[in-house]
């Protein structure tokens, strides 16, 4: 590595960082959060006896696991303009992969609470709980432990799957390297580190949802 190689990664290490912590986290929190809160109304959706509502959430899950994320993303920024839709490029990212985590995460969450044995759902039909008072207090409590290592590797690789916002001129990490590494195309360097910063996220995600299985899992034994 010559010393111009060397100079482009330190003068460029700040700029990506920041890009990381303001642009690439926030943006896979926020998608993370509503595609959750997604997932969860189509898993019941899925689970309901009426059937057109049944058969939308099984519509939905397959055209998102049917089609690949970058299309997805496409359509939402470059497509919906064509019918009067206009979306800048961080909240056309944000639905995008939002209603992609929604799309696989529904159907962890539907096996999660499929999971939780029938005893529980009749101890609360016995105490004259209603549907809604039954997930809230019994079936989601023991459900979401059920679903925290799957959902756990969604949230990892959501944080790889924002690097495709820079399709649609997102200034996240990846962008920030490609814009820094035009000049000299030194991309192998650039890219090599913002290979690390994501790395580096996915190792402190999945050192946190080991955490997080072991303090549940100790939950689980102690009740």
């Amino acid at each position: 590595m010559d010393a111009n190689t060397k100079e482009l990664i330190w003068q460029n290490l700040w700029p990506m960082l920041k890009a990381t912590v303001q642009m690439t986290l926030p943006l896979t929190a926020v998608s993370f959060l509503i595609g959750l809160a997604i997932a969860l109304f189509v898993a019941l959706a899925r689970m309901s006896p009426v059937w057109p509502l049944s058969a939308a959430a099984r519509f939905y899950i397959s055209i998102i696991r049917g089609t690949p994320l970058l299309v997805q993303l496409f359509i939402i920024f470059y497509g919906l303009p064509q019918f009067g839709i206009t979306m800048d490029p961080i909240p056309a990212a944000i639905v995008a992969f939002s209603l992609n985590v929604g799309g696989y995460a529904a159907e962890v969450v539907r096996a999660a609470i499929l999971s939780v044995a029938d005893g529980q759902w009749e101890a609360a039909e016995a105490l004259g709980m209603s549907y809604a008072q039954e997930m809230r207090l019994i079936i989601l409590p023991q459900a979401s432990r059920i679903a925290v290592p799957p959902l756990s590797n969604t949230l990892i690789s959501l944080v790889k799957d924002t690097s495709l916002a820079s399709t649609i001129l997102v200034t996240e990490l990846l962008r920030t390297a490609q814009v820094a590494a035009a000049p000299t195309f030194d991309f192998f360097a650039l890219y090599g580190v913002a290979a690390v910063y994501y790395w580096a996220i996915c190792l402190v995600l999945g050192f946190g949802q080991t955490r997080l299985e072991t303090r549940l899992s100790r939950h689980v034994a102690r009740s």
